[in-house]
């Protein structure tokens, strides 16, 4: 604690100097979506290679004998089950509703609610027990966890900002979290960006703020240059595809974009 204290003072003392009151405090307000951003892209990159090991266990364990996922798959769903029911009951599901719903309720009357969805606890049971079920060969993804993890991140960097520091809007900076982890998940910056601009249209567009966007960029490039580039569903070869699959694709897309819309319209209202 007395480190911390130190470096917030030493940290007050140089921002002090800046004549400039309101480079300073654009400053200020860009520095925790720019850390926040950097270590979700760190967390994000240290999660995919950790999922990758644990894919690799799972083929290890099926070139040994396939008959060991009747013991071994029930074991690690049971643990998988145990440490979230145990420790961090809201790090069930894929994550994205928990940090939909905290991008709502964050309001200082749903302050306690908002702490139960998005924590440093939840980060961690949430890829722990996420590593243990791809061990055990469920059908998991690290993308929905990933976004959770991201906010859980930028809301607790909100928390450790001292009480000099210009005040940020809670609100705006699970969201940033939110499409910072998206981007750093499926390597996609710009997908991240939309769905910043898609979430601040709802309130008022003076909440649109150059370090909101360039926290997204860092948090995608970041994943990006230590992972390297890669396409989310692969790289499908179609050199020795005949051009008329296309009419099949077409003919697939279009109903399947209308159902995707009516379900959208019919589930939306009951949310």
């Amino acid at each position: 604690m007395a480190f911390t204290g130190r470096v917030r003072y030493l940290g007050k003392l140089a921002f002090d100097r800046i004549r400039n009151d309101r480079f300073k405090h654009n400053l200020l307000q860009a520095i925790p979506f720019w850390i926040a951003s950097l270590l979700t892209g760190l967390v994000a990159v240290a999660y995919t290679r950790l999922f990758a090991l644990a894919e690799k266990g799972t083929a290890y364990i099926a070139h040994l004998h396939l008959w060991l996922f009747f013991i071994v798959t029930p074991v690690c769903f049971l643990v998988a089950w145990w440490l979230v029911r145990q420790f961090a009951p809201y790090a069930r599901g894929s994550g994205i509703p928990q940090v939909m719903a905290s991008i709502e309720l964050a309001t200082p009357k749903y302050n306690g609610r908002v702490n139960q969805l998005l924590s440093l606890r939840i980060l961690f049971i949430k890829i722990l027990s996420s590593l243990v079920m791809a061990l055990g060969g469920g059908v998991i993804g690290r993308e929905g966890p990933t976004i959770q993890v991201a906010g859980s991140i930028f809301r607790k960097v909100n928390e450790w900002l001292p009480k000099w520091w210009p005040k940020i809007s809670k609100r705006n900076m699970i969201m940033t979290g939110a499409a910072a982890g998206l981007a750093a998940a499926f390597n996609t910056p710009l997908g991240g960006i939309v769905f910043a601009v898609e979430e601040l249209t709802r309130t008022h567009i003076s909440y649109f703020k150059t370090a909101l966007f360039t926290a997204v960029i860092i948090a995608g490039l970041t994943a990006q240059a230590l992972l390297g580039p890669y396409l989310y569903l692969g790289y499908p070869d179609m050199s020795k595809l005949s051009g008329s699959i296309f009419f099949g694709v077409v003919l697939v897309a279009i109903p399947a974009g209308l159902g995707g819309r009516l379900y959208v319209e019919v589930y939306t209202p009951a949310v």
